[in-house]
């Protein structure tokens, strides 16, 4: 936990202005609070008896104490401001940090951890911070502060009462202690679970027609169940075990304030101190566990905001992909000339994949890459655009080693067209200008008449300037698969790669498609991975890969002839 709270305060000291203002706002409240127990005793002590009573004594110490109580809502405003400014400010950072991160993760990461669970951290585990922050920050510094303020003022006004007072804290505090130790663990559990809980809603409410079409909205709800009973007992027993440290301090405490009662009571009836000085070490003793019961009462957010914290640094401590800036070569303009090189490759070491690969496609080659489900043709792709590095051997572009390359300037010579389409929250006009922002409206049309995506543009209702929802959801699975293409013929790359790209697309439209990409591939190097034979017949290689070797590698009439696997997959689909 300490190293935690280190971490979390090295993003809060880009406040320390707001810092500096909540500890002076904090000193002055306890300062106020602590000074008005001592005016009121002086007012008590001004009245003395029946018709003994000093008034202009006891006005005075009244208009005293209205003006340290008035300090102190004026200051708890002014520190409750910049506590909430801190917190928010703090958490803003974290998240950027987190988003920062997640630019330079490697593909490994993504596909071990759901998008449920990243999103949990930035929204869920974020605002457990922020609320740990805004709850514990205040409660903090004004208890310490008032423990130090406090301790002097017994102590100077009447050492036995203020020795009893004191040795209360101890025992507050190592049942505190003792309990936040116990829960921390619980509320790990709780925020491992919630992430789990966010990625399983997420995944299945993206696929709930399918759910319905194929009956398993039972299961469904089980496993669902199943998580939420998870979460359910994980928070109960941590909030249970949390909540225990407010009451048990809270008999601590009462029960040296019955103690302090009985010993001030004896010692005024003796005449050893006056009456208005037990009135005000009474108060005295309700202010100095006051800290103590905060402090507890906000355990629950206090440790729910450290096992988010713990949860958003793992995050941040994953490794990024190895710096490139300092990559030797830089391709200016690219010819397209690609080759495997005794390429060696596996996901898992346990179980290898790719097993020396050499492959040399020339300049302006139409390559079609085709095979059974796991075969290794995405991996290709993969590697090459270095979302992965190969394990041993090399892969080059125009004779450079892609790994001598910036892979900023190697993912610049390439454009990709995906079978899950991605298009973000904006006008149409602004998804397919995404890889090329200066773009004319005029090229922005081009393009999309390219693709045959212009015609349903201008019939919706403001044509280049509709507003798509995130993810696309307002269209189609084709419209939003013509968007993507227009967006690569915009940007015109010196090589393409072409993953399943007309999937979503009718017959007719398909071969609208077909004939723009043989505009556009026409003299560049073009990767085609496909299941649909028919859209690669007229590739100049094809590559026929099986468990991550090339089984056999021609044009379509040379393996038809060959009647092998390629035959085989082909008639499948023809007979």
């Amino acid at each position: 936990m300490k190293k935690t709270f280190f971490r979390l305060y090295g993003f809060m000291r880009k406040s320390r202005g707001l810092l500096v203002l909540s500890v002076f706002s904090a000193l002055t409240v306890v300062a106020c609070n602590l000074l008005a127990p001592i005016a009121l005793g002086r007012a008590v002590d001004s009245m003395v008896g029946k018709g003994l009573v000093d008034f202009s004594s006891a006005y005075k110490y009244i208009a005293l104490l209205a003006s340290l109580y008035f300090g102190v809502c004026l200051f708890s405003w002014v520190l409750n401001r910049s506590a909430n400014k801190i917190a928010y400010t703090t958490v803003g950072l974290i998240r950027k940090s987190m988003f920062d991160r997640l630019l330079v993760l490697p593909s490994s990461f993504f596909d071990r951890t759901s998008y449920g669970d990243t999103a949990s951290r930035f929204v869920n585990d974020a605002d457990m911070v922020s609320d740990g922050l805004l709850q514990g920050l205040m409660a903090l510094i004004q208890g310490v502060l008032t423990i130090v303020g406090a301790s002097v003022i017994m102590l100077i006004l009447n050492v036995p009462m203020a020795l009893t007072v004191m040795l209360s804290a101890p025992a507050s505090f190592f049942v505190a202690r003792y309990i936040t130790l116990k829960s921390q663990k619980r509320f790990g559990q709780q925020a491992a679970i919630v992430g789990e809980l966010n990625g399983y809603a997420e995944e299945y409410i993206d696929g709930l027609q399918l759910i319905k079409a194929f009956g398993r909205r039972e299961k469904v709800l089980f496993e669902f169940g199943e998580i939420n009973s998870r979460l359910y007992k994980a928070g109960l027993k941590a909030q249970i075990i949390s909540a225990l440290s407010n009451p048990t301090t809270r008999i601590v405490n009462n029960i040296a304030y019955a103690v302090i009662g009985v010993i001030s009571g004896y010692l005024a009836i003796n005449g050893l101190v006056t009456v208005g000085t037990v009135s005000g070490f009474l108060i005295f003793a309700i202010i100095y566990a006051r800290p103590f019961n905060e402090i507890t009462s906000v355990l629950t957010q206090i440790q729910s905001a450290f096992a988010s914290a713990e949860r958003i640094f793992a995050l941040l401590d994953e490794t990024a992909e190895p710096s490139d800036e300092n990559a030797p070569e830089h391709i200016e303009e690219c010819r397209g000339e690609v080759e495997f090189k005794n390429v060696y490759f596996s996901y898992d070491p346990k179980k290898p994949l790719i097993e020396d690969l050499n492959l040399h496609i020339p300049q302006g080659s139409k390559v079609a890459i085709v095979g059974p489900t796991g075969a290794g043709k995405t991996t290709l792709v993969n590697l090459l655009m270095r979302f992965y590095d190969v394990d041993s051997g090399s892969i080059t572009v125009d004779g450079i080693d892609i790994r001598n390359l910036k892979r900023k300037n190697l993912r610049e010579q390439f454009g990709m067209v995906l079978q899950d389409t991605w298009l973000f929250g904006g006008t149409v006009r602004q998804n397919i200008a995404y890889g090329k922002p200066d773009a004319t409206f005029e090229e922005i049309v081009e393009a999309a008449k390219k693709a045959g995506a212009d015609s349903f543009i201008r019939r919706m209702e403001k044509g280049y300037d509709t507003r798509i929802r995130a993810g696309g959801e307002n269209l189609s699975a084709g419209q939003r698969q013509l968007i993507t293409i227009a967006r690569i013929m915009l940007i015109n790359p010196p090589m393409l790669i072409l993953d399943e790209a007309t999937s979503n697309i009718d017959t007719h439209t398909e071969l609208k498609i077909q004939r723009a990409f043989d505009t556009l591939t026409k003299g560049r190097t073009t990767f085609t991975i496909a299941h649909r034979l028919s859209t690669i017949i007229n590739a100049d290689t094809i590559l026929v890969m099986d468990k991550g070797r090339i089984a056999e590698q021609g044009n379509h009439e040379t393996l038809m002839k060959k009647n092998g696997l390629y035959a085989a997959l082909y008639n499948s689909q023809f007979s």
